[in-house]
């Protein structure tokens, strides 16, 4: 039998565009891209991880350190493509790009479907709420216990957290991406807005609507307390190319230039530190 959270997960992937493309996944090799002379890689529009600025230039996290990883590799040219972050990991299987570079939290249910680098960062969750936290809101877990509303962007891993913190899928808002953050909580539409940290805090210097909500307690799930990794993603069948891509971010991860970056884009020093402390087999293995 189907359970009641398998149907809504379909439903929400189905509504949104989430589902992933059928068919085996399009990979490319590091030989293929060289002749090229260019790589398509994506972006989800979000600050600090991967964005384009008002000037059409990508910026973040992830396209930083794409560009030194393809500048070693002997790639010259950078096609950027900015899409919904749910529609990520289907762009790759349908070959819209060859690498995402949008920092995406390492899953086990993601790595089913696409292969990963090792991480290149580490962050934190958080909360984005009305101006004055009207609703007193500090953490994931009071959604379990009240009738507030918490918004998710489509697939985005907030969602799972949700699930396993035993938050009723109707007091979900799903929105297609972190640009609509802002008015759905100014409006009440959703009570707050479940993030990393680096997103919140983003989204919050934006408006004198929201807020970062203070003293924010981290979700803890199965004992846990939650944190993510974040990698370069790429379609099933490039693992020539991933491979080529860890072996510079491993050495560039040793350098100062690195870690000017993570501190760069609000990336904390236990951010940086953490992001050694897993390895992307231990993630996608859950």
């Amino acid at each position: 039998m189907i359970s009641k959270k398998t149907l809504s997960q379909t439903a929400l992937a189905i509504a949104f565009g989430t589902t992933f493309a059928a068919g085996a996944a399009h990979g490319v090799t590091l030989d293929e891209l060289k002749d090229k002379g260019q790589v398509r890689i994506a972006v989800a529009n979000e600050i600090p991880y991967g964005y384009t600025d008002m000037d059409g230039e990508t910026k973040g996290m992830g396209p930083d350190v794409a560009k030194h990883i393809m500048k070693e590799l002997g790639i010259e040219k950078i096609d950027w493509v900015t899409t919904n972050f749910g529609s990520l990991i289907p762009g790759l299987q349908a070959d819209r790009f060859d690498m995402v570079a949008a920092e995406m939290a390492i899953l086990p249910q993601r790595c089913e479907q696409a292969i990963y680098s090792e991480p290149d960062s580490s962050y934190g969750e958080g909360l984005l709420v009305a101006k004055d936290n009207p609703k007193d809101i500090h953490s994931y877990e009071s959604f379990a216990d009240s009738d507030n509303k918490i918004a998710i962007m489509a697939g985005a891993d907030q969602l799972e957290m949700m699930q396993a913190l035993g938050v009723d899928e109707d007091r979900m808002v799903t929105i297609s991406n972190n640009s609509d953050a802002i008015s759905t909580v100014a409006t009440g539409r959703a009570d707050a807005y479940a993030a990393t940290s680096l997103t919140a805090g983003e989204l919050a210097a934006k408006s004198d609507k929201v807020e970062l909500a203070a003293d924010f307690t981290d979700p803890v799930v199965d004992g846990e307390t939650v944190r993510s990794w974040g990698g370069f993603t790429f379609a099933k069948g490039s693992e020539d190319f991933r491979d080529a891509v860890n072996e510079v971010l491993a050495e560039y991860k040793k350098t100062d230039e690195w870690t000017d970056t993570m501190e760069k884009y609000g990336f904390s020093e236990q951010d940086a530190e953490e992001s050694f402390n897993k390895s992307t087999e231990e993630l996608c293995a859950g």
